[in-house]
């Protein structure tokens, strides 16, 4: 008898091969800013893209997050090639797939914090139903803001926007979250508390997270490091401890 087939290994969440961005092509002052970049992301992953300033992370994570076409390449999402899609096909997978978190939160300063994580509902489904609003109330309570969910953001301190910014970027569920410098706006003290917000989120929700960082602190307490230089992934490694 023979033995059983061994299971085919699961997809990568996301998948990129050979990217490349150009800006003003064909015009003098062209520019390369990503040569050839190639990642794969698992699921519940939890890593730290890190580099120097113009070595073109923000560039790869707005590719990433569908915010941007790159120039050559094949950009996978759950097994889904998104190079070809139309701007509204690409919205649609942008809101299905992703969460975004940014160094600056872009909540929205005359709405509640309730209100501001309840705006991705009302953006994919264009309307926000009981469930819904009782999805985010809990989301807000596991960040800790159970007694802030009325409070607008000029009322919360940097920290505390910035778990109102992880709490809408969690409430659909997204396989993953991107986080852009989510700690670069806050004193060592929150930052350390929205890392370990995130990282306790992470182990709960299984939500991969890929963060950019400054802090090599935060890079070093990532489960993977990957390094962009001159447009150029350098490495990715499995970070100690």
């Amino acid at each position: 008898m023979s033995p059983p087939a061994a299971a085919a290994p699961s997809a990568p969440l996301i998948e990129l091969n050979n990217i490349c961005k150009t800006y003003n092509a064909g015009l003098p002052n062209e520019a390369e800013v990503l040569h050839g970049v190639s990642l794969r992301i698992g699921r519940g992953e939890f890593a730290a893209l890190i580099g120097p300033s113009g070595s073109g992370k923000s560039t790869l994570l707005n590719i990433i997050g569908l915010l941007e076409r790159m120039t050559t390449g094949s950009y996978r999402i759950e097994g889904d090639e998104v190079v070809g899609l139309n701007d509204a096909a690409l919205t649609l997978r942008r809101r299905s797939t992703l969460g975004f978190v940014f160094q600056f939160h872009h909540l929205l300063p005359a709405f509640s914090a309730l209100e501001n994580v309840t705006l991705p509902a009302l953006m994919r489904e264009g309307r926000i139903t009981p469930t819904q609003r009782e999805r985010a109330r809990a989301v807000l309570a596991a960040v800790g803001l159970s007694d802030a969910m009325s409070k607008r953001p000029g009322e919360l301190s940097g920290g505390m926007q910035q778990r109102v910014a992880i709490a809408r970027a969690l409430v659909l569920e997204p396989p993953l979250v991107l986080a852009d410098e989510p700690t670069g706006n806050l004193d060592t003290a929150s930052s350390d508390e929205v890392f370990a917000l995130m990282r306790r989120m992470h182990a709960q929700l299984h939500t991969s997270f890929l963060i950019v960082t400054h802090d090599p602190r935060l890079a070093a307490r990532c489960d993977r490091v990957l390094e962009l230089v001159d447009g150029r992934l350098v490495h990715g490694t499995t970070a100690a401890g």
